[in-house]
């Protein structure tokens, strides 16, 4: 995940509804926020929608000796701090609405961590679990090809997102750097360290996920050495996540997958789950006693993290939550109801667009190293990222108890404040 980003389960079948109801929300907060802020409407007129959306259509030659012709999108939601920044996903549904939604997220998320971005987003609709590796290398590069136009290291850098991976942005760079052959480098994030990808950038988004359940917990009195610990997604963030934390002593006692959830109130082997989960993250499907998402949800833990997909928890469950902090690693997995009702009870709710910015901050490192041609250790990167996840997550805490307002709200109010100085400054308000 920049990026996300890594979403560890399938969208559901009314996906298209949920994300018109994920921009909508984004655009409810982003305005709550403005307002708080004393900005004019026109600022969020400006701030609603994607200032580009660039929909491409690429043929691609199958390996079957067919043409298939894939649909893509890369939208740039605003570019006033600095060029945009976002990942690339591939899956069956990709939506214009969603990619919007996500681009969003990504400047407050870079204005959460204080990054010279604005966000951006892109997307493919396609099942790469039934492509060939030959024919996602062409699907690839010919969506480079086709937004090659609208990005580059000054404008708009990519990144790994949901079923995308190192080797994937390795094929991007090189059809990148054919096009433009003087300033690939930096166009693109989430590398191969070969290539000049960064350490670190594989379990960055987890990293700053574990940091801000780490400073939680102190603000809630909690050890972590013992705390019970659900974890709902067992992908590239929920995977690493769940390691860390059995790792810092904490209690794993449930994982879920897109098959399931897995529960044990003494805690789970994570070391033996994660040796035996298959390339896209699934283990539960070879155990018979296994819950559902929504049951692993309402768990008696101490630490809930969804780490999965949108809508996870709404006002429908919101009340059977039985953790005090609820860190969100996924996208949106909590609705604005069920945020009101868990502020109302008094459960700590760290919000997406804080938690997982985890994975924009690794890859600003790595575009940085790529600009200056100077490459940092493994233990530099961790403490670099550690002392702005650690700032980030304190400004927020701040404001949400100096305003009395959830910590989203907060998390928005800080996400937005630098894109609407710096478009001010330059006159478009």
């Amino acid at each position: 995940m920049e990026e996300h980003e890594k979403k560890d389960h399938e969208h559901p079948k009314n996906e298209q509804l949920e994300n018109m109801n994920v921009l909508d929300s984004t655009q409810t907060v982003i305005k709550n926020a403005l307002d708080k802020l004393g900005y004019p409407e026109e600022v969020f007129e400006l701030m609603k929608e994607p200032m580009r959306l660039l929909t491409v259509r690429i043929p691609i030659r199958m390996d079957d000796g067919s043409t298939k012709v894939f649909t893509g999108y890369r939208a740039q939601h605003n570019d006033a701090v600095g060029p945009t920044k976002g990942g690339v996903r591939f899956h069956p549904d990709v939506t214009e609405q969603e990619v919007k939604a996500l681009s969003i997220w990504m400047s407050l998320k870079a204005g959460i961590v204080d990054l010279p971005y604005g966000g951006g987003k892109g997307g493919i609709v396609c099942d790469p679990r039934k492509m060939s590796f030959h024919e996602l290398e062409r699907l690839s590069r010919g969506y480079v090809r086709a937004i090659s136009q609208v990005v580059g290291p000054t404008k708009d850098i990519p990144a790994p997102d949901v079923f995308t991976n190192s080797q994937i942005m390795a094929w991007m760079l090189d059809e990148y750097s054919r096009i433009r052959e003087f300033d690939s480098p930096g166009f693109i994030t989430g590398k191969p360290i070969v290539l000049g990808g960064s350490h670190g950038r594989e379990s960055a988004t987890a990293k700053g996920v574990t940091i801000c359940i780490r400073e939680a917990a102190k603000k809630k009195g909690l050890n972590m050495k013992g705390a019970r610990i659900a974890v709902q997604g067992f992908g590239n963030a929920g995977s690493f996540l769940a390691k860390f934390m059995h790792d810092a002593g904490a209690k794993v006692v449930g994982i879920a997958d897109a098959h399931g959830a897995l529960y044990d109130a003494d805690g789970l082997d994570i070391d033996y789950l994660l040796d035996r989960r298959d390339s896209f993250g699934t283990v539960t499907n070879l155990f018979k006693d296994r819950l559902s998402n929504q049951e692993l949800l309402e768990v008696d833990c101490d630490i809930l993290v969804p780490a999965a997909i949108e809508n996870q928890i709404t006002e429908k469950n919101a009340e059977n939550i039985k953790a005090e902090i609820v860190v969100e690693a996924a996208n949106g997995p909590t609705t604005l109801k069920a945020t009101k009702i868990l502020a109302d009870r008094g459960v700590l709710l760290v919000p997406d667009v804080l938690a997982s910015s985890g994975g924009v901050t690794v890859s600003y490192f790595e575009w940085v190293q790529n600009n200056q041609g100077y490459y940092w250790t493994e233990e530099e990167v961790e403490t670099k990222l550690e002392q702005v996840m650690v700032q980030a997550f304190e400004n927020i805490y701040k404001l949400s108890h100096g305003r009395r307002i959830d910590m989203r709200l907060a998390a928005y109010m800080i996400g937005v404040r630098k894109m609407a100085e710096a478009s001010r400054f330059r006159g478009w308000i």
